[in-house]
């Protein structure tokens, strides 16, 4: 009878270990990457609008109907995994208190308000009829959340403490320029998308006024440079002794990089089916996340040591400066 009070203070008594806690944002950044993919099915199968009103599903129910069909069952399904989404991100939100990190504690609530912000913002763009303005926008915060979550799962590696860079401040530049032209080839992509045939649904005729073909291929532009710049990145890791963790990170990037634009040419060349589509914006997602990590990657987390300690030796044997 008295397992009630003896749960209430077992929660209460709960520390999660480093490796909750690393899971935990591992999770919420898979499932702010995972919404992204979903919600990219929901356009390219025209069901951006299968369910026409917010926050009902349609004027008189609040879920999909056998009258909506399977666009208005896509359309709820991809709503719904918002809440999975609010799930993960309050499990490490509770988990980050519990573990008294006050840092995770400000980055699981930054995720939490913009989880509130994409669905005003989804409600908005079914309101506008898919308006591509609007469909960019919801992409691009996407975008910002996943960067805090990716930030969020690095600092979850490590102890609340300093950080100290690992690479010669040239090579960290060039992780910065890289994450941005990342984030640069981001925003046109949403230009070539919101310019394209794949508006989300049959009855969404807004496109933007732009030619298919010139922001296309300034977006392929973009990207060599992008694909420029991470093989300069990868040289220069290995030139100058970076870390092995790091280096894999960067060799990561490249090799999606290259995957991507395989991918972006054939969808190009066979008049933008919807599986490549679809694949691409798999594709964009995960570079994005490889850039962050790759610029995250060139500082690590250490303990400052005591004054009369000795450096401290990370696990990839390079010795760091005492602070």
């Amino acid at each position: 009878m008295a397992r009630g009070p003896e749960y209430l203070e077992r929660a209460r008594a709960w520390r999660p270990s480093a490796r909750a806690l690393r899971r935990t944002f591992l999770v919420a950044l898979l499932a702010n990457a995972g919404i992204v993919v979903t919600g990219g099915a929901v356009r390219l199968t025209a069901s951006g609008l299968g369910c026409p009103t917010v926050p009902r599903c349609t004027e008189t129910s609040m879920v999909t109907t056998r009258e909506m069909g399977l666009h208005g069952l896509i359309e709820f399904t991809n709503r719904q995994l918002t809440f999975v989404l609010t799930v993960a991100v309050v499990a490490a939100l509770v988990t980050a208190w519990r573990a008294g990190r006050r840092d995770l504690m400000r980055l699981g609530g930054v995720l939490s308000l913009g989880i509130v912000a994409q669905a005003v913002l989804g409600a908005v763009t079914v309101l506008t009829g898919l308006n591509p303005l609007t469909v960019m926008a919801h992409f691009l915060l996407s975008m910002g959340l996943i960067a805090v979550a990716a930030y969020a799962h690095e600092v979850s590696r490590g102890p609340r403490t300093a950080t100290t860079l690992v690479v010669r401040r040239e090579v960290r530049a060039l992780a910065r320029l890289l994450a941005a032209t990342t984030a640069a080839v981001l925003v046109l992509g949403t230009v070539v998308t919101g310019t394209g045939p794949h508006s989300g649904d049959k009855n969404a005729s807004h496109r933007l006024p732009f030619d298919l073909e010139s922001v296309t291929q300034l977006h392929a532009d973009l990207v060599f440079l992008l694909v420029g710049l991470s093989v300069g990145m990868l040289l220069a890791l290995r030139a100058t002794g970076a870390p092995r963790d790091l280096v894999r990170r960067a060799a990561v990037l490249l090799g999606l990089l290259l995957a991507q634009g395989v991918v972006g040419y054939l969808q190009y060349a066979t008049d933008l089916p919807v599986v490549l589509v679809g694949a691409h914006v798999l594709g964009a997602t995960l570079v994005w996340v490889s850039a962050l990590r790759v610029l995250l990657g060139t500082c690590v987390r250490v303990t400052p040591p005591h004054p009369l300690a000795e450096p401290a030796v990370p696990a990839d044997g390079l010795v760091v400066p005492a602070a």
